[in-house]
């Protein structure tokens, strides 16, 4: 039986921007480095970051909607959305569903999301409003 999501891994570019992006930008905790790669943590989320000199950045425009989500507390949204847009971090999307959010890539071009809320929350406004076609499943 599945008990969670263990560990997220991503590949980049170049290590150096990367590690700096999650660990001093993002705020992540740096576990451990080495030649080609690292290990971050956010809350109970492992995050790998591997040196790929294969890793094509994609324009956001020419991919999928794919995304990385990480949690924020409503207190602490707009000052770590304006940290994000002080740094000149590129964003990928405007915000048009449930709960503030603000999307965002890396320096690979990973999509990434700040968000607040939580699924109870979204299925609360979505039974609100239900997406087309939506059916709940209660438990």
């Amino acid at each position: 039986m599945l008990s969670g999501l263990n560990h997220l891994t991503l590949a980049v570019s170049s290590l150096a921007p990367s590690v700096a992006f999650y660990q001093q930008l993002l705020g992540m905790t740096l576990h451990a480095r080495w030649d080609s790669g690292a290990y971050l943590s956010c809350g109970d989320l492992w995050l790998c970051l591997s040196l790929d000199p294969q890793r094509r950045v994609t324009p956001p425009e020419e991919s999928d909607y794919t995304h990385y989500a990480f949690s924020v507390a409503e207190a602490d949204f707009a000052g770590f959305s304006a940290r994000l847009e002080t740094a000149g971090v590129a964003v990928w999307k405007v915000n048009r569903s449930e709960g503030a959010s603000y999307y965002f890539l890396d320096p690979d071009g990973h999509k990434l999301e700040l968000h607040v809320g939580s699924l109870a929350l979204r299925l609360a406004a979505c039974r609100e409003q239900p997406y087309k076609g939506m059916v709940f499943y209660d438990e």
